[in-house]
């Protein structure tokens, strides 16, 4: 009984970390207002980065950050990673895959703001859902509340396990 409340809370976690990756693609794609206005959105012709690599990063890396701002591929990468990871987290399949994408998208965040939280001396939220993405791959959280159980199953995945 416990491992089923365990299993339960784990497949609402990933799936909230899924809503909240795709709901990040959904707004700035049509620009909802709310953290992107319908005049910034991605379908307006505007840059999903840019005005964050423009005018949110700081620290170290700054400048680096600052000059991938308004190149397409940029763009393009940062999308695709959040329909992806947002898409697989919610569906429970490809956790690993996704899980690395999303830690790997985490980790440029947190560095792009300086390496210094701004409301914890210590840690933000960032460090925070990478640590909840390392438990949700791990737990194998895609089986539950989701279509992981049955994509692990298949051939395709039998084979090449890195899909899981």
């Amino acid at each position: 009984m416990e491992q089923n409340k365990t299993q339960y809370v784990l497949g609402l976690l990933r799936l909230m970390m899924g809503w909240i990756f795709l709901w990040a693609f959904i707004d700035k794609l049509f620009g909802l207002g709310f953290a992107t206005t319908p005049d910034k959105a991605w379908l307006a012709g505007v840059s999903p980065t840019s005005g964050f690599l423009q005018f949110a990063v700081h620290g170290p890396f700054a400048g680096f950050y600052q000059s991938l701002s308004g190149i397409p591929l940029v763009d393009w990468l940062f999308m695709i990673g959040l329909l992806f990871i947002g898409v697989a987290f919610i569906s429970g399949i490809f956790m690993r895959l996704a899980g690395f994408s999303g830690i790997i998208m985490l980790f440029l965040m947190y560095t792009a703001i300086g390496l210094y939280p701004a409301n914890n001396p210590f840690i933000d939220e960032h460090i925070v859902y990478i640590i909840v993405i390392i438990i949700l791959v791990l737990t194998n959280s895609g089986q539950f509340l989701g279509l992981g159980k049955r994509w692990a199953n298949t051939s395709l995945v039998q084979k090449y396990k890195f899909l899981k």
